[in-house]
């Protein structure tokens, strides 16, 4: 797929943007922006079916991965990250791989995702099965380092999926479950962070919060299985016991503090 086939990398529709005032910039970005959310709508079957495959996986002991190389790497590391804490998950239940390691969350590596094979030997660290998920995560669809890892772990029986900008891509065709947002031109000429990676943190939030509620993480609508590692969760968490169970605010806190989260609170 060469480049000027690829979406993402056509011209933007705004030119002369070093003549806009902060104004004008910042409107037609929020215009651009307006459109993403459309985008990702269209692909809710998509996102649905991924969801619902993976999710019999997870609760067999399955693994999701996510793999990505600059902006896409970094929002699926940023969201995996964010699982434990939020809904009290292992670290190893969805684990964000990037290309160049963890250097490459703060500084780009040169030619770090240009090598088909360096995304499987990645994931090699942690003993991928047949139960495992890989996501592939790049704007582009083109990316060496995702497109082979997504490859290889799909001969090698595990279920794979991809969140692309561009339609049609070797990402796609190498993956059984394609999520393909449209977003259209970047505002800035082929600046990927920009309405791809938004597309991409939504879709990413998607999966990751609907696998979790369904893995019963959550109860009614709270993260009763938070992990309480700052001060405002655990007033948050004392709060839903308060509510809950009508207890006064320093009785709910002792509760919380004794058993350690809320859930086992609740369940007593």
């Amino acid at each position: 797929m060469e480049a000027k086939d690829k979406i993402t990398e056509q011209p933007s529709h705004y030119d002369h943007l070093e003549q806009m005032s902060v104004g004008e910039i910042l409107r037609h970005i929020s215009d651009e922006d307006a459109l993403v959310a459309e985008a990702v709508r269209k692909v809710l079957p998509e996102i649905e079916a991924f969801v619902e495959a993976v999710e019999p996986r997870m609760k067999r002991g399955g693994r999701l991965f996510y793999v990505g190389a600059g902006t896409s790497g970094r929002l699926g590391v940023l969201d995996a990250s964010e699982l434990p804490p939020t809904f009290g998950v292992s670290e190893g239940c969805v684990i964000g791989l990037i290309a160049g390691g963890d250097k490459a969350l703060r500084h780009a590596v040169e030619k770090a995702e240009d090598f088909p094979e360096m995304g499987w030997r990645d994931l090699q660290e942690f003993s991928p099965a047949a139960v495992d998920t890989v996501l592939g995560i790049a704007a582009s669809g083109t990316t060496p380092y995702v497109v082979g890892a997504v490859t290889e772990a799909r001969k090698r029986g595990l279920l794979t999926g991809c969140i692309t900008s561009n339609p049609h891509t070797p990402l796609a065709a190498a993956c059984e479950h394609p999520i393909e947002t449209i977003v259209g031109p970047e505002f800035v000429t082929g600046s990927s962070r920009m309405k791809s990676g938004t597309a991409q943190k939504m879709v990413l939030n998607m999966i990751s919060t609907s696998l979790m509620i369904r893995m019963g993480r959550v109860k009614g609508n709270r993260m009763v299985k938070m992990q309480l590692t700052n001060a405002k969760l655990v007033d948050r968490g004392t709060r839903m016991i308060q509510e809950s169970l009508g207890l006064s605010y320093d009785e709910a806190q002792e509760r919380l503090l004794e058993e350690g989260s809320v859930d086992k609170v609740l369940e007593r």
